[in-house]
């Protein structure tokens, strides 16, 4: 790294970086304390999942959104997927699919491991080929993890159609020093 590179949060372990604020001091209550306009994305998520899903399966819906949420939160202030939230959206994915499929209970889940493993592996392999090409990173880890969380709750076909939404809105945003998919843009593309 040069000294006109900045160094990201993202390179970071998540222990140093999960309470500390803005400007490095602190408990983060500043900064992870709730908000008018993040409450109301909350309670419209939820609103929309139970109306979509009564049940279970909103549920789950529900909490896959919230966790969405919070990984836009933290992805747009810090440039970090928190592990908590990208491993709970995998592991909700895997029982939304033990549950709310009608197949027998483990093959539903061993498909969406199957894909979660695809979706990790693909973003896992465009990482090391861009460090490599360009002796840079262009996608984090966290990244990586959100697309395996990602294939545990779509389906094939919906995970290029995911990827693409997640492409163009990064592409809309101003963002010198990202030029790949971010975790907060991929946020709405999972929870369809």
């Amino acid at each position: 790294m040069t000294a006109l590179e900045p160094e990201f949060a993202s390179d970071r372990s998540e222990s140093d970086i999960s309470f500390e604020c803005a400007d490095g001091s602190g408990t983060g209550a500043r900064e992870w304390g709730p908000s008018l306009g993040w409450s109301l994305a909350a309670a419209g998520v939820l609103l929309v999942s139970f109306a979509a899903a009564p049940g279970l399966e909103g549920a789950l819906g529900g909490a896959l959104g919230l966790s969405m949420l919070g990984v836009a939160r933290a992805d747009s202030r810090r440039y970090v997927v928190p592990n908590a939230l990208s491993g709970g959206a995998f592991a909700l994915g895997v029982i939304h699919a033990a549950v709310a499929n009608t197949d027998p209970g483990l093959e539903a889940a061993l498909t969406a491991l199957s894909r979660a493993a695809f979706a990790a592996g693909l973003f896992l392999l465009v990482r090391i080929a861009y460090r490599r090409f360009r002796g840079r990173d262009g996608l984090g880890l966290g990244d990586v993890k959100l697309a395996g969380a990602a294939g545990a709750w779509l389906s094939l076909p919906m995970l290029p159609i995911s990827i693409e939404i997640a492409a163009a809105v990064a592409r809309r945003r101003d963002s010198p020093h990202r030029i790949s998919t971010e975790g907060g843009q991929n946020v709405p593309a999972v929870w369809d």
